[in-house]
């Protein structure tokens, strides 16, 4: 969440971000909230002070009538101001959480068809089998039996291609590892408070989120929320950033509000595998660390050889908590477009303040730490790149030459 100061120093900025990022939010009615709840606080913490008085002049002796007379006042009073206060504090938590954060100055305006193209890499080729088509006929995936059991959207990988999937998740791990993050299995589930601080909104209508119906739990949609959970409530040494953690976690998603987006095969799946990368860092390393995350990304999906482009999130594609989102696609020769492969994100402080994880500067003073975020491979997705770059005619698949390693030296699938 952001700083209800910086919201009061900056109402116009932060009110405009927020309708470039598509988010009705009334930061006028927040303002009035905070402004009556100070005053109800003030009010509370006078009556509070008169209470302790009281209290302390009757000690060692026998109480007059008018302070007796005096402190049931108080008490009844105090008690309906706090259950005032608690009330308003409660409406103005829950529009504070619904203010995103605000979007750097190089962010493009406009929806998803405004993204902006950084830069391209590999060569766009054409004419490929779609995926599912080329899986379902080696019998690698079973999208029949996973909605027997599971319902729609749920799969079974199958022999060689569940074995290239763990081939790409090591290779990957590998990879990140050697790039000075620090592996973590995670929680497959969060509670609310982990959920909702890191930007998620599972109670909300049309929340991607799976919650576990009677507990404080949501299944998580990416590792980002456990990760990001992992210092809730810390306070962080100066010298010890940035930390940079992977995190290898299934991901589940209810993919609402998915009408009309591409949604064949593995695309858009209710569950996935996913390797995440993280980031805690000092507020002034965190654009250059968003750079980092970047290029890791790229030099991983340059080593497998898949053609992508770099592309700019626009505002109303951004999401709460991030302040600038750059995806990267990859080229389909299937379809002869480029098609979301990864994504990785600056999100400042928002998601530091929303579980409250700070940093100690060398000369004491306390700050909220920035958290990134990036995705090294989302496997299925993954998948799909290399079935529709590396396929042959014959219905074989050539094995990238990064991964044959773990594949017992095959070249071929």
């Amino acid at each position: 969440m952001l700083d209800i100061r910086f919201i009061r120093e900056n109402t116009a900025k932060v009110q405009e971000s927020a309708k470039q990022k598509g988010y009705d939010v009334d930061i006028e009615k927040l303002l009035e909230f905070d402004d009556s709840r100070r005053s109800l606080q003030q009010q509370v913490d006078e009556l509070r002070t008169r209470r302790n008085e009281i209290a302390m002049s009757m000690k060692g002796g026998k109480p007059e009538p008018g302070l007796i007379e005096e402190g049931k006042q108080l008490k009844t009073g105090l008690a309906e101001l706090e259950n005032a206060l608690k009330q308003l504090d409660g409406q103005y938590t829950d529009l504070l959480k619904q203010v995103p954060n605000i979007i750097f100055e190089d962010v493009p305006l406009g929806g998803e068809a405004d993204s902006v193209e950084v830069r391209q890499w590999g060569e766009r080729t054409t004419g490929a089998k779609d995926h599912l088509d080329f899986a379902t006929a080696r019998d690698w995936v079973d999208f029949e039996r996973g909605a027997k059991v599971a319902g729609a959207k749920f799969y079974y990988l199958k022999g060689d291609l569940a074995l290239l999937e763990n081939a790409l998740l090591q290779f990957a791990l590998d990879f990140v590892t050697k790039k000075d993050f620090t592996y973590l299995t995670v929680p497959h589930m969060v509670n609310m408070r982990t959920a909702e601080g890191a930007g998620f909104t599972p109670k909300g209508e049309g929340g991607n989120e799976y919650v576990i119906e009677g507990e404080d739990l949501t299944l998580i949609g990416t590792a980002e929320a456990p990760l990001t959970g992992y210092h809730a409530d810390e306070i962080l040494d100066e010298n010890q950033l940035p930390l940079l953690y992977a995190g290898y976690s299934p991901c589940y998603r209810k993919e609402a509000g998915t009408y009309g987006k591409h949604t064949r095969g593995l695309f858009r799946v209710h569950q996935f595998n996913k390797l995440e990368m993280y980031v805690f860092c000092l507020p002034e390393q965190s654009q250059a660390m968003h750079e980092r995350i970047l290029a890791i990304e790229e030099e991983l999906w340059q080593a497998l050889k898949i053609p992508y482009h770099v592309i700019n999130i626009a505002a109303g594609d951004l999401g709460a908590p991030a302040a600038k989102k750059y995806d990267i696609e990859y080229w389909s020769p299937v379809d002869g477009m480029y098609r979301e492969l990864t994504s990785c994100s600056n999100c400042t402080d928002f998601q530091a303040r929303g579980l409250n994880i700070r940093v100690r500067r060398n000369d004491g003073t306390l700050e909220m730490v920035h958290t990134l975020n990036g995705t090294a491979v989302s496997l299925a997705r993954g998948l799909i790149a290399i079935l529709e770059q590396y396929q042959n005619p014959d219905g074989t698949l050539t094995v990238p030459e990064v991964l044959r390693q773990y594949l017992g030296s095959r070249e071929q699938l």
